[in-house]
């Protein structure tokens, strides 16, 4: 009698188990076939676009400073001489 009773507590575990399965399977299903699931699986990320970007502010700022970095240097350093004048 006390075997059977151990035999029956473990089928219902079983079949608790199996259910609760049974509607993880069902709710995993609502969700892959909903549109969200499709909106994120459609969604690409653009990361070849963002380091173009990238590489070419990178590029642009370097070349802006190579050409005005002697013209902001003569600038700066007109500017600090006539700083010194004022005193």
């Amino acid at each position: 009698m006390h075997k059977n009773k151990r035999q029956n507590f473990g089928n219902s575990a079983l079949v608790a188990i199996t259910n609760f399965e049974c509607i993880l399977r069902m709710r995993i299903s609502v969700i892959q076939k909903s549109k969200v699931a499709t909106k994120f699986q459609e969604e690409r990320g653009d990361v070849p676009g963002w380091v173009l970007v990238v590489l070419m502010t990178t590029g642009l700022v370097t070349a802006i400073w190579t050409i005005a970095a002697p013209r902001l240097t003569a600038i700066l350093k007109n500017s600090l001489d006539s700083m010194n004048g004022i005193r």
